[in-house]
């Protein structure tokens, strides 16, 4: 998924021809990368608050020996497949279902208990491949996007699309996909909605052609796409209830790492970490300073890290991957 402004299609929609590679459930991104910025944590207790298959958590417990894994997801499926990566390392790993922003609670944390915390908020190959999942645009697929199926008895796409006004349709459009023409769309989604309702990725793909007027190319339908998803997993309010709720957990010097995939979480992200790396959060307007006085941490390194390019050559869906970490304050 992606803004306007992002040059790439988004992580997950790869371009006509592409092979997203492996036959594993989901090929972790970024993986030395990660290694690399969660070392400092390698002998406490690290939380992958979106473990996807257990491709990041199977790395740290193979490369650091002494580390302990909190393994967190919100889907089934993939929790499972997590169990089986990391059958291995049983009496290092903890295993718990929840969404990333109440895993610490879920988890029994209290306290600073964390050495490292990750969350890679990509969609695994798993989900992007299974036409029931309906996190793809093939026209069988199903408008689902229930990152946790029917496990939390969440509203699908196809339900959002069906019952939402044209007001509120027109601002998920418009807020989490970016969408250039939300009322267009919105309308164009009602009116069909009149005769047939929605249910497969075909029917929302004739709205948007009736809304444009022509046949929508990728970008347009990864936006809409991307609107719909975040919408029904409600993953911006998720994101920013997690980002303090894990820094609240992690121990003095610990690490917390973000793998975004698009610019809506992506600048979330950013301004969180360098809202807390400043010593001040005054208003410029008051004379003296009357907030915290000191900055929460640091960034590991300035600016994001990107895959590179024989990693995006091996795995498309990495060609939007962007690292983010920030160290608490010893």
């Amino acid at each position: 998924m992606t803004g306007r402004g992002d040059a790439e299609i988004p992580q997950g929609f790869p371009e006509p021809g592409s092979v997203a590679g492996g036959d594993s459930f989901h090929r972790p991104v970024l993986v030395n990368e990660v290694l690399a910025h969660l070392e400092p944590a390698q002998r406490g207790k690290i939380m992958d608050g979106t473990a996807g298959g257990g491709g990041h958590s199977l790395a740290l417990l193979e490369r650091y020996r002494a580390c302990r894994i909190v393994a967190v997801d919100r889907d089934p499926i993939a929790l499972e497949a997590t169990r089986m990566a990391l059958k291995d390392f049983e009496d290092r790993v903890r295993f718990v279902e929840a969404r990333f922003d109440e895993a610490a609670v879920s988890a029994g944390l209290v306290g600073p208990t964390l050495m490292g915390a990750l969350l890679d908020l990509g969609l695994s190959t798993h989900q992007l491949d299974s036409d029931e999942r309906g996190f793809s645009f093939r026209p069988q697929a199903l408008l689902d996007m229930r990152m946790a199926g029917d496990a939390r008895g969440e509203a699908s796409a196809a339900d959002l699309l069906n019952d939402l006004d044209e007001g509120e349709l027109a601002r998920v459009f418009r807020e989490y996909g970016e969408e250039p023409r939300p009322r267009r769309l919105s309308r164009a989604v009602v009116e069909r909605r009149r005769s047939r309702p929605f249910r497969v990725a075909s029917d929302l793909l004739a709205a948007m052609e009736a809304a444009y007027g022509r046949s929508p190319g990728i970008k347009a339908k990864a936006r809409v796409w991307q609107a719909l998803r975040v919408a029904v997993n409600d993953e911006i309010d998720a994101l920013e209830a997690a980002l303090p709720a894990l820094r609240e957990a992690l121990l003095p010097g610990g690490i917390l790492s973000v793998i975004a995939y698009e610019s809506l979480t992506d600048r979330i992200v950013k301004h969180t970490f360098q809202e807390w790396s400043r010593a001040c959060i005054c208003p410029p307007a008051l004379p003296t300073c009357v907030c915290r006085g000191e900055a929460l941490g640091k960034p590991v390194v300035k600016g994001i890290v990107r895959p590179s390019a024989g990693e995006v050559t091996e795995n498309p869906r990495a060609r939007s991957a962007r690292l983010r970490s920030w160290r608490k304050a010893a």
